[in-house]
């Protein structure tokens, strides 16, 4: 099959996607988030981003990090686009679980034509989301905008919808899985909240499941009021 996108490598794909992932969660796409969020080494980091501003595709502030371009942006919601079709047409068509698609989405993504994803997208009929609640951009570059609210940052006694997980250990996924924590899930964050590190929460409304999901789980857990 042909690159879906002539001109960039696999690494610049991968580097645009981290990139636009660290700034939609509101932080600064620094050298060291971009090494974290890659599992390379900063000096890598250091190099591909220059090469990348080079191309037109960011633009570095020394000590403020790095922002995409337009064209970055473009580029990088087509990734995106391609991942998260290709996630949504393994769980949906060929029965994988949610917490096994994101490698698999991995591999693919850089070498399925745009062809390809359309004809998948098709027979999916334009799904709007992935497997694990995240937006997929449009054939077009449009993206539903997303806030950034999380579960670790809940007051006691509200009532919420899970909008999506941001997480791709499939360990990871399976506890918030067995907890239904699943996007569209509903639930009231307790108001008895005795551990600093853990979220005592009622899953599916009242005579719901009570759990405590770890503070770090849940600041992977994005949701929003249970009246939206």
């Amino acid at each position: 099959m042909t690159p879906a996108t002539p001109g960039l490598s696999r690494s610049v794909e991968d580097y645009l996607k981290a990139i636009y992932g660290i700034s939609e969660r509101g932080k600064a796409a620094s050298t060291s988030a971009i090494a974290e969020a890659l599992a390379v080494q900063p000096a890598s980091v250091t190099g591909m981003v220059k090469r990348m501003a080079e191309s037109g595709l960011l633009e570095h502030a020394p000590y403020r990090g790095v922002r995409l371009t337009e064209r970055g942006i473009r580029e990088a919601l087509k990734v995106l686009r391609r991942h998260r079709i290709i996630e949504t047409y393994l769980c949906e068509r060929l029965g994988y679980a949610w917490e096994d698609v994101h490698e698999e989405a991995e591999r693919l993504e850089h070498a399925a034509s745009d062809a390809l994803v359309e004809h998948m997208a098709t027979a999916l009929q334009f799904p709007s989301h992935d497997p694990h609640g995240a937006p997929i951009p449009t054939s077009a570059g449009e993206i539903e905008s997303t806030d950034s609210h999380t579960l670790a940052d809940a007051l006691p006694g509200s009532d919420l919808r899970v909008r999506a997980v941001r997480d791709e250990d499939p360990e990871r996924l399976r506890i918030i899985e067995a907890a239904g924590l699943t996007p569209g899930a509903r639930l009231r964050v307790d108001d008895d909240q005795r551990s600093e590190e853990s979220v005592a929460v009622t899953v599916g409304g009242e005579g719901g499941s009570a759990h405590a999901i770890r503070r770090e789980l849940a600041a992977r857990i994005y949701v929003v009021s249970a009246g939206r």
